[in-house]
């Protein structure tokens, strides 16, 4: 039913049209989200990246980083149910598909990561392009939970590309959503805080997070979420950058690095620990590679490189004077 196509990362497909420019490929992406029928004639030849029960299909490297691995799908009865979520350079399109109940057998050399693909769990190192698998990953995880209008009851259609369902009933017209998340880092000008909940793994620690209220600012939401936590008050914020984060049920990460008075440092937490680190700490930390197993000496860790709370803490260690050791 399935056969191995070339491994994506590294290799050049021949190319399919000739436009490849970034304007034309995300133009042409729009198209097939629009046009069903452009869509279906794209997927014949489409790069398929599998998933078993949301576990995706990788490939670990000689250099010891998981790989995605394209298929071409012969069946057309599951190609209904893939999920487009770009292209490459050469306007290949891609899809991800989810087998559900079929078991397949991958191959020797393949295997059905675990399904969260979260590596603070699992501190696996991945090719920065497995991130797109995140983003088909969530997809395939919303098709398959908004099979109903949650304003009549009726069952949703999908178009497809699987990037919108409509209600059978009143034509109401769903996308898929993300809850928008604050992750900030404070510092008080010579020390960063860090915190971690009861729920991460044993030593690791990282930036403050929270969800976005009602009607909230994400301002607003940075200071109200510092307040509550570890009893602080900021000043001074700044935006850092963004990322897609798919667990539990996808989230808007915007990140921020924020400064706090250093005569007002003293922390009241309300998570399971929160404490400020100095930057040889924080340099210390960034050293670990893989956490620590059971009956190793405790000690600090961090998340892993392609997390953003990664990017706030590793922007902020780079800004400090070298002398700060």
């Amino acid at each position: 039913m399935f056969r191995p196509l070339k491994i994506l990362i590294g290799t050049k497909c021949p190319p399919t049209r000739c436009c490849s420019a970034f304007v034309s490929r995300m133009r042409y992406v729009n198209r097939l989200k629009e046009d069903d029928e452009a869509c279906a004639a794209a997927l014949q030849n489409a790069h398929i990246f599998l998933f078993h029960r949301l576990s995706p299909l990788l490939q670990r490297t000689e250099h010891r980083t998981l790989r995605p691995t394209a298929l071409v799908c012969s069946d057309r009865t599951l190609l209904k149910e893939s999920v487009l979520i770009g292209c490459s350079e050469e306007n290949q399109a891609q899809f991800c598909l989810d087998v559900g109940k079929n078991i397949l057998n991958p191959g020797s050399s393949l295997s059905w990561w675990p399904e969260t693909l979260n590596s603070v769990q699992d501190p696996s190192p991945y090719e920065p392009d497995l991130c797109f698998l995140l983003q088909g990953q969530a997809l395939l995880r919303w098709n398959q939970t908004s099979g109903f209008c949650s304003t009549t009851g009726q069952p949703t259609h999908r178009n497809r590309a699987g990037s919108q369902r409509v209600c059978s009933s009143s034509g109401i017209i769903y996308y898929p959503k993300m809850s928008p998340v604050v992750i900030v880092l404070v510092s008080d000008g010579k020390r960063c805080l860090l915190g971690r909940q009861s729920s991460f793994p044993r030593g690791m620690y990282s930036a403050l997070a929270g969800f976005c209220d009602m009607g909230e600012t994400l301002e607003e939401t940075l200071r109200r979420e510092v307040a509550e936590e570890v009893g602080l008050e900021v000043h001074s914020v700044s935006y850092s950058s963004s990322q897609h984060w798919p667990f539990p049920h996808s989230s808007f990460m915007m990140a921020f690095h924020a400064s706090v008075s250093p005569a007002h440092t003293q922390v009241s937490c309300q998570l399971e620990d929160a404490r400020w680190f100095s930057l040889e700490e924080i340099t210390s930390a960034l050293q670990v590679k893989t956490p620590p197993r059971r009956g190793d000496p405790p000690v600090v860790w961090l998340p892993p490189k392609h997390a953003i709370g990664n990017r706030l803490i590793t922007e902020w260690s780079s800004r400090l004077p070298v002398g700060l050791l």
